[in-house]
């Protein structure tokens, strides 16, 4: 158990922001340098992340010397503000909220105005001129503890309010008055005493009790456990909770709540950008409920919005929270996302914390930053998250394309996509899963629909503003949004999507642009991104300090121009049997397959030795001198040949055998594990005419490129370094016979492919025949877990809620147990050819915490998807500088 279970904040408590995010939380950590600094922040405490693992450890209950501890912490809180927990005349209310090392934004749980009863509301009402609002504050408080503590459905308290506004004609919760909400408390008290048998708690210290375990039960909710699956996140960092004096934004038209960037988080202009509620809570605009207004005067004219921005209504008030965002700006250095309270006049910030942004504002923040001053470049490289690139690596809606525009709402979240329309989260899920586009479409989003908004292409909401769940969310996914599409109606019952007079059935296609707001009817034609300005700044900066090379996984030339156009330095991985099912080309492959001896099979080889030399020859002229590194034929035979009897008739034909030899040739080459089978090298060795065929082409086709070629010939699946040794023989006298007949040689390098954990261990052996190792994770994982990458979805997920894995092992390197194979194979190798050429050329080759391990393990190069090839670059650069 941690020394201190409590960290008080506020006043003249010493700031306890040094222990770090770990320890307190960002929430946690951001207040307490805020009060320290002296920046307006309501004074509270923090129980630390260790008290989380504590608690599920007591198997879901609060440690004993946790609940002696809570009156100590509200005693701080108390003697700062002047008020009681739990008065009748005067009661100090509190906000239970979580606090994560990293933002998690919506995906854990928050009371608010906790402390009230049916005493300590009279007490509050009295507090104010208004005292509507203590009645508006009991009834939100009753909803949203009976949500998260006592886990009742928050639809019985909305159907509820929805009743009582029919019922007095009211169009908004504001125009219902102090009576009316009195009496909606009563239908809140009757909905939990019906509901669960129980009243609802009375005592605030049993109310703060269950809100700060309910706090630490969301760690482990449904929708917590996705986002740090998407996100990375490990579930032992666990979670802080914050306790803080609440302040209201909802006493009326001096009071007012926000949420605000310092910079605009769609495009990263240096401007303020937020929006915020008069006489409201931070629930009003986070969760999109209210429609919110501008802060700014020039947003809301840009964007012809009515009512009146803060700086209209609440102009002192707006500069002094202007200046405020300077300071925490200049503090942070770095755009902040600030949520704050007007009450009665004054100004309280209640959060700050790195903004979430699109990938091209971070680009445009980074650059704008070094330029400021306020960062220098090796910090900007290290500040923008490699993974965010991929935002920019995908075309966007072409200008002169036709659209038929159907609505229009917020441009809560750049980029295009076109998609089925679907109506909820779970068939956004399972339909993308199936590998369909889709649109999740919504009233608004909340947090349980996380799954689906990773699922979708694009997101559009009825209701919302740009700092909204669904905005916030789909920024930081990279996501096209749409918010606060007001004209748009959905009937559930009917799948249907209802725009003005029209209707869309579920299942049609739209077109969103975030950039403009628009939603468009059917798909529209995009245009390739421009890889300029502050991103080609920006990678610039990443080039000049990273060691290792990036590059890529390619065999066809729009590949390999992709590849060169994004900055890779040379091809990685070329897969020559992708170049084999070309219709003109497979019927060779077949016949080969299909022969009886060995002159059939090099009659079949030698129609194809033209194709390929051309591909060869092309590539290399792509690639203008850089190292190419091309893998021999690695799968099993039985690939090339058909399974279904019309298609064996037609091989037949093109062959001109009997069907009857065709159909046992299939059955000859069926494999029960081909993964483990006749493939590779052991193929190779097997058919050496096939090393034979495939060496003439690259020789034949570097000699006709000519410009400083030098091919990197790679073997696959070796175990033993008898088996490299035989397939390199080959390999060596086929070039010597084709440099004679030509006249003229070429340098060239033969290597291997590591993926078998024997050729991992044996490196040392395997390294006096190879000129280089190039690590195939995809394989290397599968033979080193017992896995199979193909299978392992049904059951991966929960491995990694369960802690087995911290992460999906095909998508971010294993380092305990593959990564020490690689450590153990480049150990070796080196130790017996000094200079050996290392890199990796999985699709881990892409993943920004690999590329970390590899800059650890000295690697020379990381290989991977052309469209990876920047993120792998900036991942790199951040490697290297980490290492230093």
């Amino acid at each position: 158990m941690p020394d201190r279970l409590l960290l008080p904040f506020g006043g003249s408590a010493p700031s306890a922001h040094q222990l770090g995010k770990a320890h307190l939380g960002g929430k946690g950590a951001n207040l307490a340098e805020m009060a320290g600094i002296g920046l307006p922040v309501p004074p509270g405490f923090v129980i630390p992340t260790p008290l989380c693992a504590l608690y599920y450890d007591a198997g879901g209950r609060l440690p004993d010397a946790l609940k002696a501890k809570l009156a100590e912490g509200l005693a701080h809180i108390e003697a700062l503000v002047g008020m009681e927990f739990g008065s009748a005349t005067n009661p100090l209310l509190v906000s239970v909220r979580s606090g994560a090392r990293v933002s998690m934004p919506g995906m854990m749980d928050t009371v608010l105005n906790l402390g009230l009863n049916d005493v300590t509301v009279e007490g509050l009402a009295s507090r104010s001129a208004n005292p509507r609002f203590a009645w508006d504050s009991y009834r939100r408080f009753i909803q949203m503890y009976s949500d998260v503590v006592l886990g009742l459905d928050h639809y019985l308290f909305e159907d509820a309010l929805e009743i009582m506004k029919d019922d007095r004609g009211a169009s908004l919760d504001t125009d219902l008055t102090a009576e009316d909400l009195k009496a909606l408390v009563g239908q809140y008290q009757a909905i939990v005493l019906k509901t669960r048998g129980e009243e609802f708690p009375q005592d605030p210290l049993e109310q703060l009790e269950g809100a700060v375990a309910a706090v630490f039960g969301s760690w482990r909710s449904e929708r917590a456990a996705v986002y740090r699956r998407l996100n990375d996140i490990p579930e032992s960092w666990g979670t802080a909770v914050t306790v803080q004096a609440m302040v209201f934004g909802n006493m009326g038209e001096t009071s007012a709540t926000g949420v605000a960037f310092t910079r605009d988080p769609a495009t990263g202009d240096r401007r303020i950008y937020g929006e915020y509620l008069i006489n409201a809570q931070g629930e009003d605009v986070v969760a999109g409920i209210r429609t919110p207004h501008y802060l700014t005067l020039s947003a809301r004219e840009a964007a012809g919005a009515r009512g009146q921005s803060m700086e209209e209504a609440m102009p002192a008030v707006f500069a002094e929270l202007a200046e405020m965002f300077e300071r925490l700006e200049t503090h942070y250095r770095d755009c902040q996302d600030i949520e704050f309270t007007v009450q009665e006049g004054k100004l309280w910030l209640l959060q700050t914390r790195s903004g979430k942004r699109t990938a091209k504002a971070a680009l445009k923040m980074a650059c704008d930053m070094v330029d400021e001053g306020l960062i220098e470049a090796d910090e900007a490289v290290l500040r923008v998250d490699p993974a965010v690139l991929d935002q920019l690596l995908h075309p966007t809606l072409d200008p002169a394309a036709p659209r038929d525009i159907i609505a229009v709402g917020l441009p809560a979240s750049p980029g295009a996509a076109s998609g089925a329309i679907v109506l909820d989260s779970e068939t956004a899920a399972e339909r993308a899963g199936r590998g369909e586009d889709v649109i999740l479409v919504r009233v608004e989003t909340s947090p349980e629909d996380i799954a689906g908004m990773h699922a979708a292409r694009g997101i559009l909401t009825a209701r919302g503003g740009m700092t909204s769940h669904a905005a916030v969310v789909a920024r930081g996914m990279g996501r096209p949004c749409v918010s606060g599409a007001g004209g748009i109606s959905i009937d559930m019952e009917a799948r249907t999507l209802k725009i003005g007079s029209k209707s869309f059935r579920e299942g049609e296609i739209v077109t969103l642009d975030g950039a403009s707001g628009e939603v468009m009817l059917g798909r529209v034609a995009t245009v390739e991104p421009e890889l300029s300005g502050d991103f080609a700044r920006l990678m610039g900066w990443a080039d000049q300090h990273r060691r290792m090379k990036v590059r890529a996984n390619a065999e066809t030339p729009e590949d390999c121009r992709t590849a060169v156009r994004f900055g890779a330095e040379g091809v990685g991985l070329a897969r020559t049997e992708h170049m084999f099912f070309g219709a003109e080309r497979i019927v060779h492959v077949r016949a080969m397959i299909l022969s009886a001896d060995e002159s059939g099979r090099r009659a079949a080889l030698e129609k194809l030795l033209p194709a390929q030399r051309a591909d060869f020859a092309e590539i290399f002229r792509i690639m203008e001198g850089r190292p190419v590194t091309i893998r021999l034929l690695d799968p099993p035979l039985h690939e090339f040949l058909p399974s279904r009897e019309a298609e064996m008739a037609e091989v037949a034909e093109a062959t001109g055998l009997a069907l009857g030899a065709v159909r046992r040739r299939v059955a000859e080459l069926h494999e029960s594990n081909p993964m483990l089978g006749h493939r590779g090298c052991r193929l190779l060795i097997t058919f050496p005419e096939i090393t034979e065929m495939q060496a003439r082409a690259i020789f034949e086709a570097a000699l006709e490129a000519g410009g400083g070629v030098e091919p990197e010939i790679m073997v696959p699946l070796v175990a033993t370094a008898r088996e490299l040794e035989l397939v390199k023989s080959v390999i060596e006298r086929t070039a010597a016979e084709v440099f004679a007949e030509k006249g003229k040689t070429i340098p060239y390098t033969i290597g291997t492919m590591i993926e078998l954990p024997r050729a991992a261990l044996r490196a040392g052996e395997i390294a006096e025949h190879a000129g280089f190792f190039s690590f195939g994770t995809n394989d290397l994982t599968q033979t080193t877990l017992g896995i199979s990458r193909d299978d392992a979805a049904r059951f991966l997920g929960a491995y990694v809620d369960a802690g087995i894995y911290p992460r999906d092992p095909f998508v971010s390197l294993d380092t305990d147990g593959v990564g020490e194979l690689i450590g153990l194979a480049a150990e070796r190798g080196r130790g017996t050819r000094a200079g050996l050429k290392l890199g990796i050329c999985g699709e881990h080759g892409g993943d920004p915490a690999t590329i970390q391990f590899c800059e650890t393990q000295g690697l020379d190069y990381v290989s991977c998807s052309p469209w990876r090839v920047p993120i792998a670059r900036l991942a790199a650069a951040q490697a290297a500088l980490h290492k230093a």
